[in-house]
């Protein structure tokens, strides 16, 4: 009667590990991908980009910084996150860059813009292929970002400075 106890409290434990991961993943790859998506489609020397950070709010320097430095910060995190090393360290870091996206659309909303007309600040070249998003749209995708980046850095299994990905196993593991 032990032993029945012990391998059903052990069914559940691994369910309801298995199912903490599943939770997890999902907004990771989500995340990830979109962040390699956009950052790809907006990597140094696609000027328009830099053009539309200018007629917005930004002072020149700032456009610049933002600029070059977004597309390949995009593109880190979403690779770190895909890959899953440090995948809570890049959820954290993931949390200010959504709410720069928020803010950023909120402004124009507030400013009555309601259709952009080269949105390069969402999927840069991308946006030929998969259409340009409204503000709104944005808005409610960088919403979307920021919860999975809430969702990833509570409940992903493991230490907040994991750096071993899940592809990997463990060594000296049972049952690996």
């Amino acid at each position: 009667m032990i032993e029945l106890r012990e391998l059903i409290m052990g069914a559940i434990e691994a369910r309801s590990k298995w199912q903490e991961y599943l939770v997890a993943l999902g907004p990771r790859i989500f995340v990830g991908v979109f962040l390699v998506v956009s950052g790809i489609g907006k990597l140094p020397g696609q000027t328009e980009f830099i053009d539309v950070l200018m007629g917005s709010f930004w002072t020149p320097l700032m456009a610049h910084l933002i600029g070059h430095c977004l597309p390949w910060a995009e593109l880190v995190l979403g690779l770190v996150l895909l890959v899953g090393i440090f995948p809570r360290i890049a959820a954290a870091l993931c949390i200010p860059l959504t709410i720069g996206f928020i803010v950023s659309n909120c402004a124009a909303l507030a400013r009555g813009v309601t259709e952009f007309s080269t949105c390069d600040y969402c999927l840069g070249r991308f946006e030929e292929l998969f259409g340009a998003l409204s503000p709104v749209q944005a808005l409610i995708i960088d919403i979307l970002l920021l919860l999975c980046a809430i969702i990833i850095l509570l409940f992903h299994q493991g230490r907040f400075r994991d750096f071993r990905p899940r592809l990997v196993k463990k060594e000296n593991a049972p049952g690996s």
